[in-house]
Parts: C-alpha cells; structure tokens; sequence
C-alpha cells in the first residue's frame, strides 16, 4: 500500500498556505501542523494583517496546534513550513517540544540554523523539501516589492 501523507504531500499544503499570504501582500510563508496524518493548524504569515512582527505563520501554527490538542506540548507532531525558522520561531518550537519539523528553503540571512541555534534534542529537522517551489514564490514576492 502507498503511503499518501508523505512529506511532500504535506509541503505542498503549506505552500498553498504561502500562496494565500502572497495574495494578501503578507510574505509567502505557509505552515501546517501535523498529528497522526491529521492537519492539525493551517496558517500563513499574518504579521501586516495583524500589525504583529510575531505572527509569523510557526508562531500562528504553534498557537492553533496547541489550542486544538488542549496543551502547549506538540509531541508527536510535524511542523511543516514553507521557509526555515528564525530565532524566534525556533524559540518556540524548542518549547512546544514538537517531534519533527519539515522546511523548504533555507533562509541564508535569518535561519536558525545560520544563527546556530538549536530546536529541541529530541526534535529531527529536515530541510529542503520543496526548496525550489517555495524559494521561487519568495523571490516573486520580493521581486514584485522591489519594481517601481
């Protein structure tokens, strides 16, 4: 039997989280939060709609996550998003003691792991999955900012 829910299938569903952050001028960055192969938290970046430099789409996924499992530990889930962590988004997975956490393009300038930083011992991380598709959405997004 195919496993349907692999990390890609989830990737693409935060890259269309990306797409709608895009369409309201926020910047392209799309996260869902995973249990059991369930889509527990779905979110985009809300930092201009909110008027909030935290409410970065882990930060909106993180909350949603918790509050849909009834506490702040997300043990046994998957983050999936679109652009790898800041510091402060790292923060707080560390915190949430989050199981996996899956990303797309590496963030050069303000990656966690370019901070070296460290998410939970017990949290695996992987990087790159769907790099190509989420760096070009980024790229249109600031491309568009940047022309007068």
């Amino acid at each position: 039997m195919i496993d349907i829910f692999t990390d890609e299938y989830f990737m693409k569903i935060a890259l269309q989280e990306a797409k709608n952050a895009f369409i309201k001028g926020e910047v392209p960055v799309g996260a869902v939060i995973v249990a059991n192969n369930t889509i527990i938290a779905k979110t985009h970046n809300l930092t201009e709609l909110l008027t909030d430099v935290t409410a970065h789409a882990e930060m909106q996924a993180i909350t949603s996550a918790a509050n849909y499992l009834g506490g702040k530990y997300l043990i046994n889930c998957t983050l999936y998003v679109t652009l790898e962590p800041c510091v402060m988004c790292a923060g707080a997975l560390y915190w949430s003691q989050i199981s996996r956490v899956v990303y797309g393009a590496t963030d050069i300038k303000r990656g966690f792991k370019t901070q070296n930083v460290q998410l939970h011992p017990k949290t695996e991380c992987i990087g790159g999955v769907l790099a190509t598709e989420a760096e070009h959405l980024l790229l249109d997004f600031f491309k568009g900012k940047r022309s007068y």
